[in-house]
């Protein structure tokens, strides 16, 4: 790098910082052995003293003392509700598959996970959305729930558990 560009910079950088120091401290120029533009705080011999304006800066018009910057505390009661599907709904679908979703108030947090019950047996791993296609599910009645686990594993949350009738049509004939 040549010494233009490290004036240039320097100079740069420098411009940038004497709003930082400008009303406290002195500013001096004067060229070195290499014929290099330097500003720096400190006198030195043959140094001349940077006459230094004072900032331009505005008062706001507004009032911001009625601003409230407290920061929110989030109430950790939470609720799961069970969306879909609806309690005592029948489901059709051959090939057994039924949509799931959930509903968290007041606000899923990152590292919280839920867990699906289907017939109160845990359906596959947690996750960290609320949303849940079960697959193959059997003919006939079912109860699902949902639980709200912290990023520390305990359950903060049940949904009510939710009945749904599952309905996949038979290819066996009665005689």
């Amino acid at each position: 790098m040549n010494n233009f560009a490290r004036i240039c910079i320097f100079f740069i950088l420098l411009t940038q910082a004497v709003p930082l120091f400008a009303g406290s401290a002195k500013v001096y120029v004067w060229r070195n052995e290499q014929g290099v533009l330097v500003f720096s705080d400190s006198p030195m011999p043959g140094a001349e003293e940077v006459e230094i304006q004072e900032s331009n800066t505005m008062k706001s018009s507004v009032d911001t003392s009625v601003l409230d910057i407290t920061p929110k505390v989030i109430d950790e009661k939470y609720q799961v509700n069970i969306t879909q599907p609806e309690s005592n709904a029948t489901v059709r679908d051959n090939t057994g598959s039924v949509y799931v979703s959930g509903r968290i108030q007041p606000i899923f947090k990152r590292g919280l996970k839920i867990q699906l019950y289907l017939d109160g047996k845990p359906y596959e791993k947690p996750q960290t959305h609320s949303m849940f296609v079960l697959r193959n599910v059997d003919r006939g009645e079912h109860k699902i729930k949902m639980t709200l686990i912290s990023d520390k594993g305990k359950v903060i949350a049940t949904s009510s558990p939710v009945t749904f009738y599952m309905h996949r049509v038979s290819v066996n004939k009665a005689n």
